[in-house]
């Protein structure tokens, strides 16, 4: 069974991480007709005819920071990081209202686009040095700031957060259930497993752990790796576990988690076909956690 969400780290670009200051290299490449340039105003984009817009180098604005993302197929591909403002006007949209235009055709541009609006979202979000509070000025085409004042340096932070497809019950049996979550915000219907962020000092199966106790109550024993997607939103790399519950009580915390439910793969057909279960979307690796207990692909998404 392929997995969607692997699609989206799939054929990743050379980083090509030596050239970030190789000046003469950078503006070779730059000037080059066959470059493409991706504009990101502060972390957000403007997708043209329901594709990502990658434009000649020639194209891109004057003003903002230049960040290199690498070479694939043949090119050398940048993003073009200029402030928020610049996304005037209707159609400029965040990363998760980009995701629809990477899939099919678009799959194979995803990791350069993670990679462009990873960077700009930090860029645009660590202006000042968190020890002075000095300006920080952008270096090592995008990928490093340094302080004006104190001159400490500063890098990008990917924040590891995990989701995980609990389940109880004998494995494979018609009787075996997974754990589904949901917010009071979502509309009716849509519900998702369950997810958190790793705290300082815990391991990834740790927080798997703590995060189902704390959510739903539920005392989870085992714990094994899925897989991971990296995620933007704004800095996240989601881990995938699989675990198995001590037992099937729920308690639900109220605060982050309002209900969660055990569905069997009957219901979970049967709820979904009718449109009464929504799950999410097929490029999440969320999705991917589900129809890999299910056993295959399931109906609707967000």
């Amino acid at each position: 069974m392929t997995f969607p969400h692997l699609e989206l780290a799939a054929d990743p670009h050379d980083r090509v991480g030596e050239r970030r200051t190789d000046e003469a290299w950078l503006a070779e490449a730059w000037a080059a007709p066959e470059t493409r340039v991706l504009v990101v105003a502060g972390s957000r984009v403007r997708p043209v005819d329901d594709t990502v817009p990658w434009v000649p180098s020639t194209q891109a604005p004057g003003e903002g920071t230049r960040v290199l993302l690498g070479q694939r197929d043949g090119r050398v591909w940048f993003a073009q990081v200029v402030d928020a403002s610049y996304a005037e006007g209707e159609g400029w949209v965040g990363i998760r209202d980009l995701l629809p235009h990477l899939s099919g055709a678009g799959v194979e541009q995803a990791p350069l686009v993670f990679h462009a609006i990873g960077l700009a979202e930090w860029l645009f979000a660590t202006r000042f040095c968190p020890r002075c509070g000095g300006r920080l000025e952008p270096r090592l085409a995008g990928h490093e700031q340094q302080c004006v004042e104190c001159h400490r340096r500063q890098f990008p932070r990917t924040d590891p957060a995990v989701i995980m497809a609990i389940t109880h019950g004998e494995p494979g049996s018609p009787e075996e259930a997974l754990l589904l979550g949901r917010q009071d915000i979502w509309p009716s219907g849509r519900y998702s497993t369950l997810a958190g962020f790793v705290e300082p000092g815990e391991s990834l199966e740790d927080a798997v752990r703590r995060e189902v106790a704390e959510e739903t109550g539920v005392v989870v024993g085992e714990v094994t790796y899925f897989g991971n997607q990296p995620w933007p939103l704004p800095s996240s790399l989601m881990l995938g576990f699989r675990g198995r519950a001590a037992s099937p009580d729920i308690t639900v915390d109220g605060v982050e988690m309002q209900d969660a439910r055990w569905f069997t793969r009957a219901a979970m057909r049967e709820q979904t076909a009718a449109g009464e279960l929504v799950l999410p979307g097929g490029v999440s690796i969320s999705r991917s956690l589900v129809e890999d207990w299910y056993g295959g692909p399931l109906p609707g998404s967000w």
